[in-house]
């Protein structure tokens, strides 16, 4: 049997050449715009905080950054908390909520469609997380269209 002679790695190595960056770091051009949606279920993925994560970072890059929530997605948006909204259970267990409250606060907007909020999930517009518009679902596609009509880059998040 072959002996392993490799050390074990130890907290503080480097696995990975994290510095070397391959590609431009793109910035948006004035007036650039962008769009993320999700029609994904909170905490069935990582999906849904990946993709918060990267509208933050597309809002950090100079796009007008929009979110929107429509099916399953709302969940993204619904306060949460546990014994009382607001309280974290365990750590990382309001990972999303924070997310979208830190996208808001840089100047991001987040939309949810009202009919997938009541009519799939039994929320009202006061369960969202302030700040959050909530709209018609006749506007979800709109608010689509609207990005396409304005060339803006659009991420799409889906999971079922």
């Amino acid at each position: 049997m072959p002996a392993v002679t490799k050390p074990a790695n130890q907290k503080g190595d480097f696995l990975v050449d994290y510095e070397q960056k391959v590609f431009e770091d793109v910035k948006a051009l004035p007036g650039e715009k962008a769009l993320v949606t999700f029609h994904t279920v909170a905490f069935e993925g990582s999906i849904g905080l990946v993709n918060l994560l990267q509208a933050t970072r597309i809002l950090r890059k100079g796009f007008e950054t929009s979110i929107l929530l429509y099916g399953p997605g709302v969940t993204l948006g619904l306060q949460r908390g546990f014994p009382t909204l607001g309280d974290e259970a365990f750590p990382g267990h309001l990972a999303m909520n924070k997310q979208i409250e830190k996208f808001m606060t840089e100047g991001g907007k987040v939309f949810a469609c009202r009919f997938a909020l009541q009519a799939l999930y039994g929320h009202g517009e006061g369960a969202l997380i302030p700040g959050i518009t909530p709209i018609s679902p006749l506007d979800v596609l709109d608010l689509i269209l609207i990005h396409r009509r304005e060339n803006s880059f659009m991420l799409h998040t889906w999971t079922l």
